[in-house]
């Protein structure tokens, strides 16, 4: 029998940020075409943030708690913006057609990180027991907190992308959608380390940079 223990959703408490300012000023700004962000770093970022929604409920409002925790309003100043910062992202059903610039990309990577340092007993816990899961050869159905996230990401992304996008066709099946839902964990767990924000800054830009 699998032994499989109960998932919370607990969050890691930490010290208010300190110079978050400072931080987006020691991120580089990439060498790439036209100096703004690509499409696949707008993608990857607005991604990830949907994956945090799916995590926790209320989501989308934890991001505007953070926004004024972190001292970011002076980038995102309301819901409305944050909503077109995150449009940039060519999949979504209605796609702001303008630039995502690198200190707007700034400003949601830091808080993305933030978030993620928040939730990092409960994404080690959900990357775990999938682990187990596979072992077993047991679909993530037989976990009621991992399937819930799962069945939430895919919710969320199936109402906000574009279907008639290559790009969101690509994942038109649950497993597809399963395994880019589970990549983002790694991912969002890869933030909480030591420098996330800096790692997490230059992945984005992995292949892009000329």
């Amino acid at each position: 029998m699998l032994l499989i223990f109960p998932v919370r959703d607990m969050q890691v408490s930490h010290p208010p940020t300190q110079s978050v300012s400072i931080l987006l000023d020691t991120l580089p700004d990439p060498k790439v075409s036209e100096g703004v962000c690509p499409r696949r770093t707008r993608q990857q970022i607005d991604f990830l943030l949907l994956a945090i929604e799916a995590l926790e409920l209320g989501g989308s409002e934890a991001f505007l708690s953070d926004v004024k925790e972190l001292g970011l309003q002076d980038i995102i100043d309301n819901r409305v913006t944050l909503w077109r910062i995150r449009a940039t992202n060519s999949l979504r059903r209605n796609n702001q057609r303008r630039p995502l610039s690198f200190k707007e990309a700034k400003a949601l990577v830091v808080i993305i990180c933030h978030r993620a340092r928040r939730l990092t007993v409960l994404i080690r816990q959900l990357l775990m027991v999938y682990d187990q899961l596979l072992e077993k050869q047991l679909s993530p159905d037989h976990h009621l907190r991992l399937s819930n996230y799962l069945e939430r990401f895919r919710a969320h992304f199936r109402a906000r992308m574009n279907p008639k996008r290559a790009g969101v066709i690509a994942y038109s099946s649950d497993e597809k959608l399963n395994e880019l839902a589970l990549e983002l964990l790694s991912q969002l767990l890869f933030c909480t380390g030591t420098a996330g924000v800096q790692r997490l800054w230059s992945s984005l830009f992995d292949g892009e940079v000329e």
